[in-house]
């Protein structure tokens, strides 16, 4: 009976371990994939949302690339991204809608729960979180990671929502401050 404890405490500890070797994810080209999986887990079901947060992450990936930005700072971007309209489904639950303001609101206790357990780093976790609660909004942009989401999520969001030239033309003079997003969003919209 003893022994028989013992192999299944054993068998559990061994499962344990194995779980967190495959929620530990070593490096950054991971982190990203494991990241979409489980946002793709999380919207599952919800296609227009999954192929939203895809487009926005192709697009500021692009938009990083293209302005230079490299790292660590490439990678809160990308991952930042992946997740900035993770608040939403609980912005829908509490409030019966969502507002960009409600995603602030919601986003980074829902974006920190699922970063936890895929990195270790709380700096990281800390500016991600801190990218989701601002996404929507466009005063006071500190930093180029936090200028080039918002872009993206705008290149996306105009094509979505079937903008009208108006809209996209004075997005592109008041959102728009990258030399690369600038380039996009005239060639993308076919803006004079």
């Amino acid at each position: 009976m003893e022994t028989e404890q013992k192999q299944s405490t054993e068998a559990e500890q061994s499962e344990r371990l194995q779980q967190n070797v495959e929620n530990t994810i070593p490096a950054s080209r991971e982190l990203k994939s494991r990241v979409k999986e489980k946002m793709i887990e999380y919207y599952a079901g919800d296609a227009r949302r999954i192929h939203h947060f895809l487009k926005v992450h192709s697009f500021a990936k692009l938009i990083g690339e293209m302005e230079g930005v490299t790292g660590e700072e490439l990678e809160i971007l990308e991952v930042a991204a992946l997740v900035h309209d993770i608040g939403i489904k609980n912005s829908e639950k509490k409030y019966g809608y969502n507002t960009g303001k409600t995603q602030e609101k919601e986003g980074p206790p829902e974006a920190e729960k699922l970063l936890i357990p895929l990195t270790d780093d709380a700096a990281f976790i800390e500016r991600v979180c801190y990218l989701v609660g601002h996404h929507h909004t466009y005063s006071n942009i500190d930093g180029m990671d936090y200028q080039i989401l918002v872009e993206a999520d705008f290149l996306v969001n105009l094509y979505e929502d079937k903008e009208h030239i108006k809209a996209v033309r004075s997005a592109y003079e008041k959102i728009f401050r990258t030399q690369s997003g600038r380039k996009l969003c005239k060639e993308i919209f076919a803006l004079s």
